[in-house]
């Protein structure tokens, strides 16, 4: 699509615009590192715009071209996929112990890596879990405020919309991106203001329960999630620990927690695909037990899912649970965006690997051997995959055993 289509997109620019101020909520005087997929430029430019007039330092965008992905993975040797720019995450560790804010924009192909070697892809993918863990630790941590959105790829469009022409294909990705994103009407600010008082009424009803388990079942799935001691209910806006609160994800129709790590039992089967590192994961079926991975398969993907979990001892525990309805605007668009950003916020889902410290009550002041002790995961993973539907039920256990509705039939039952 030529790129005047995108200057003089106004949808765009309210994205960017909504992404400083509400997403992000830059700081005047904070520096921004963003972080793109090289076609996304005219996306990051409309984003430097606006943070510049909101009082930014530095703009700093940092782009990933998948043709030199693709050159990689037919052309390098083979100790190339035990490496990762260590360097770099470092760097941006540092960056974000300097203040940075962080934003994320996705829309690489889903499947780009889907033709590569399995093998090549998942020890690749492990040499980037481990020297990420500067950026992981931080983020999860809450350090810095931060937000991800998404740009219309258009190999992703082609993707979503496979009988669609390229140009239409992507415009078609970009009004569902807009209207995921709440930008109809004159004031995304306000509709976001309004989504957040919602979300926030969630997750003080949560929060007041004080559930010990939540039991999920229904559609092949049978899991009871025990929870972490001192958990705390999430979702919308949250203030990170430098004291901003922003809205770290652009769709966001979820409320989170923190699993306890060891109280996980049963089995549970996705509902969607997951599209993790340029590798589409489909059926996935795993069993739990004492809050462990001990039975694990994919119909496709297999391979690269199970070095996932193999990653280290944390990628076989959980460390999310999300709550969505079924009713969610992205599930009622029927689409499936091949995104784990977008399809996350389409159904119920759970997250292997690293737990959010934020998700305790004064988790911020946790240190680790506090949070690993009332049950919080490490790893140097966090990846989520759906297991929510119109099928599934959720009831919240309490201490005393006595069972309450959550969800029924994929919806709300308060």
């Amino acid at each position: 699509m030529v790129s005047k289509y995108w200057s003089e997109s106004a949808k765009l620019d309210k994205l960017a615009e909504l992404s400083i101020k509400t997403g992000v909520a830059l700081q005047s005087g904070q520096d921004l590192l963003i972080t793109a997929p090289l076609e996304a430029a005219p996306l990051v430019r409309r984003l430097a715009f606006h943070a510049y007039k909101q009082g930014c330092g530095i703009v700093t965008p940092l782009y990933t071209d998948p043709e030199v992905t693709l050159l990689r993975y037919q052309n390098a040797h083979k100790d190339s996929f035990d490496k990762a720019t260590d360097w770099l995450f470092e760097a941006m560790g540092a960056a974000f112990d300097k203040n940075t804010a962080r934003l994320a924009i996705v829309g690489e192909d889903p499947m780009l890596l889907s033709e590569q070697n399995a093998d090549d892809v998942g020890r690749a993918n492990q040499a980037v879990s481990k020297a990420s863990s500067p950026v992981r630790e931080r983020i999860t941590r809450f350090d810095v405020n931060w937000n991800i959105i998404a740009w219309p790829g258009m190999q992703w469009a082609k993707r979503v919309f496979p009988n669609l022409e390229d140009d239409a294909a992507q415009k078609q990705l970009a009004e569902a991106i807009f209207k995921a994103s709440r930008l109809d009407g004159d004031d995304p600010l306000a509709n976001w203001a309004r989504h957040n008082a919602n979300l926030r009424a969630r997750t003080d009803w949560l929060n007041g329960k004080n559930f010990s388990a939540l039991h999920f079942y229904g559609e092949g799935t049978d899991l009871f999630v025990g929870l972490a001691e001192g958990h705390e209910w999430m979702g919308g806006a949250s203030k990170s620990r430098n004291g901003v609160t922003c809205n770290p994800n652009i769709p966001s129709e979820e409320v989170f927690t923190t699993p306890h790590a060891l109280k996980v039992n049963g089995h549970v089967r996705s509902t969607k695909p997951l599209s993790h590192q340029g590798t589409l994961i489909e059926d996935i079926v795993v069993v739990f037990e004492n809050g462990k991975i001990t039975e694990a398969k994919a119909s496709k993907g297999d391979e690269v899912f199970l070095k996932l979990i193999d990653t280290d001892e944390g990628a076989r525990r959980l460390g999310e649970v999300a709550l969505v309805p079924h009713s969610s605007p992205i599930s009622q668009s029927n689409l499936l965006f091949y995104n784990t950003l977008f399809d996350e916020n389409a159904a119920c889902h759970i997250a292997l690997g690293q737990c959010y410290s934020k998700c305790f009550k004064n988790g911020d002041t946790l240190s680790k051997d506090q949070i690993f002790k009332n049950g919080g995961n490490s790893s140097m993973i966090h990846v989520d995959w759906m297991i929510g539907s119109k099928n599934i039920n959720i009831d919240g256990i309490d201490f005393d055993g006595s069972i309450i509705p959550v969800f029924r039939a994929g919806e709300w039952t308060v």
